[in-house]
């Protein structure tokens, strides 16, 4: 008789919760009061019910790729369901961005492990955290921060508000040759990232200054990395670059290797290495325009004099045609 009741308990419950689930799905409002009357049962027991329908829309994110919340709604008395954005991401997602963050080695321990947790915290449903962090806790823990140990996380935001303004900025920066800190007055266009440094893209305002450099056409920007930005000030004067003369980081992106600066200008070279397609992902701009036995002739536009560097890194590989 015992095992009968308990039975007609779990199907009643089970009729209750499709029920509200029902309703919910059907964009009714859910009374606590009303349902208790209709199923015979306690306000109590239809709270749980609510809980568990939550638990379950929780669990189902990960899979559906959007968030189905069951919220209160005071005007209206009830719970109504609410489909609140498609931002969460699957588990498979979060660990590669996770994996991605981690082998950048772009930020201090401290801030990476900020930025793990919050990323993990807010776009994983609670019931997967702990397994997408055990994925991550070797690297985390064995994790190497960039020699420079300085905190820049804050600079970027407002250079992309001084870039989004076309806001004159003026920065204290550390060269790389002598170490020596000297003072530039920019025009920023842009941010990038390549290789563990974050770098700021930016027009040389100074003439003084821009007749020690090499590239005297205000067509080529200089790069600046952000770490080693020692003082940063956003100036009240503002900038106008013609649209038909903006500054397109996409278009400078697949030319530039190395983030070294130079002038635009095309490079030819023979490849007999194993894996062209490596050599074509490292150049976005790459065209092959001769394949035999193996070895194929390439032709890239490129900016700067990084891809020299990368060239002598390829050894016997590469033969250079001409620049």
């Amino acid at each position: 008789m015992k095992d009968l009741e308990y039975e007609n308990v779990k199907s009643d419950k089970i009729a209750r919760i499709l029920g509200i689930y029902t309703k919910l799905m059907n964009g009714g409002i859910v009374n606590k009061a009303e349902e208790a009357r209709k199923y015979g049962v306690n306000e109590r027991s239809i709270q749980r019910d609510i809980d568990d329908i939550r638990e379950y829309f929780e669990n189902e994110t990960a899979d559906i790729g959007f968030i189905n919340s069951v919220i209160y709604d005071r005007s209206a008395k009830g719970y109504r369901l609410e489909q609140l954005y498609k931002t969460r991401l699957s588990n498979s997602e979060i660990l590669a961005v996770c994996k991605i963050l981690l082998d950048s080695r772009a930020f201090t321990k401290k801030e990476m492990l900020l930025l793990l947790g919050k990323l993990v915290e807010s776009c994983v449903p609670q019931t997967n955290q702990k397994a997408v962090m055990d994925l991550i806790s070797n690297e985390e823990f064995h994790y190497v921060e960039p020699r420079h140990h300085t905190v820049f996380i804050d600079k970027l935001w407002t250079l992309g508000q001084a870039i989004r303004a076309s806001q004159y900025i003026e920065i204290d920066y550390m060269r790389t040759k002598d170490k020596k800190i000297v003072r530039r007055k920019l025009k920023p266009v842009a941010i990038m990232f390549s290789e563990y440094y974050f770098y700021l893209t930016a027009f040389i305002d100074d003439k003084e200054v821009q007749e020690n450099f090499d590239v005297l056409n205000d067509a080529f920007p200089t790069i600046y990395r952000l770490d080693r930005i020692k003082k940063l000030k956003l100036l009240d004067e503002k900038f106008h670059i013609p649209y038909s003369s903006r500054f397109e980081e996409g278009e400078f992106r697949k030319r530039i290797q190395f983030m070294y600066g130079g002038k635009l200008q095309k490079v030819k070279f023979e490849y007999s290495g194993t894996d062209v397609d490596a050599v074509l992902d490292r150049l976005p701009t790459a065209r092959i325009i001769k394949e035999e036995d193996g070895r194929y002739v390439i032709e890239a536009e490129v900016f700067g004099k990084g891809i020299e560097m990368w060239l002598r890194s390829q050894g016997e590989y590469v033969k250079l045609m001409n620049m």
